[in-house]
């Protein structure tokens, strides 16, 4: 049960979606809490700093294949029907298109209203820089830079390993990219040991960050998308969320990226986009981008349904 055909695989990722944004992520206890408790008991344990790379290596295998395997066993194993019904959890599961919104949508009202420490501290639960003196810009420049990688991360890195694996391709993805976000820091603690969470979460994600730039880049200013991601994109830190970011920007005409301070350290960060400064109508726009990316792979994977079911009779 654990190949889809395109039919089935096109209809649980569009129930997946569904059910994403109508209850959103659990409000309490949700699997993740646990699996990052658990990432971080391994973490202490394995993380000696002793061959700290082929330890961070194994600990990634310990954390991640358990869950995958034993998923894969579920719909390998289980009746269609209860198969299709696991498949649909784990990528509700590995999905973040609600509370993508939820956690971001509200630092554009705050700016709107002119509540700037309301604004800092919203926009600080979701990025890792220093928010305590940011002015609006630099708060809805930070937002739409979230929402952008995040659609990534939280939408389509997800959707596109369903699409591949089912529910536990679609598990893996997710967890490897918490595994990044825990492990993959460049500071003395991580820089060896978080090596493997950081290449790993890279491969899993090339292909649909490349799918996610080209969707952006098709659902809004296609030429200034196209432009930004060719020119800017190889100047960013990261190989994935520079295409990202990159057509993400471009695709809405505006200005992101720059200098911004991490752990009291002012980064000079590469500007990427074209156009105008960030504003709070840019954060608004930067999540019906996302939305309407979304909208386009579900109507993808639809007619590639239809046409799987008149191909084959």
């Amino acid at each position: 049960m654990l190949l889809l055909s395109v039919y089935a695989m096109a209809l649980l990722a569009v129930l997946g979606v569904i059910v994403d944004r109508v209850f959103g992520e659990p409000r309490t206890r949700h699997p993740l809490v646990g699996f990052g408790k658990l990432a971080a008991k391994i973490e202490s344990r394995m993380n000696t700093g002793h061959r700290a790379r082929p330890a961070g290596i194994a600990a990634w295998f310990v954390a991640v294949a358990p869950p995958v395997v034993i998923a894969w066993m579920l719909v390998s194993v289980l009746p269609f029907t209860y198969a299709c019904l696991v498949h649909v959890l784990l990528l509700w599961f590995a999905l973040g298109a609600k509370s993508l919104r939820e956690h971001i949508a509200p630092i554009a009202r705050a700016l709107s209203f002119g509540d700037i420490d309301g604004a800092r501290v919203l926009t600080s639960r979701i990025v890792s820089r220093d928010t305590s003196h940011a002015d609006e810009n630099a708060l809805s420049r930070a937002a739409v830079e979230s929402a952008l990688e995040n659609g990534n991360d939280a939408i389509f890195g997800a959707l596109f390993w369903f699409a591949v694996a089912g529910g536990p391709g679609a598990l893996a993805f997710r967890l490897a990219n918490t595994l990044d976000a825990m492990w993959g820091y460049r500071t003395p603690r991580y820089l060896r040991f978080g090596w493997a969470a950081a290449r790993f979460d890279d491969v899993l994600n090339f292909v649909p960050a490349r799918l996610t730039a080209a969707t952006y880049a098709l659902t809004g200013d296609t030429r200034m998308a196209w432009h930004c991601w060719r020119t800017q994109a190889r100047s960013w830190d990261s190989p994935n969320a520079g295409p990202v970011m990159a057509s993400g920007a471009g695709s809405l005409n505006v200005l992101i990226g720059g200098a911004a301070v991490y752990h009291g350290v002012l980064e000079a960060r590469p500007t990427l986009g074209a156009g105008h400064d960030a504003s709070p109508r840019d954060v608004v726009a930067a999540l019906r981008l996302v939305d309407r990316s979304m909208m386009l792979w579900l109507a993808v994977l639809l007619v590639l349904a239809v046409f799987s079911v008149t191909t084959n009779g």
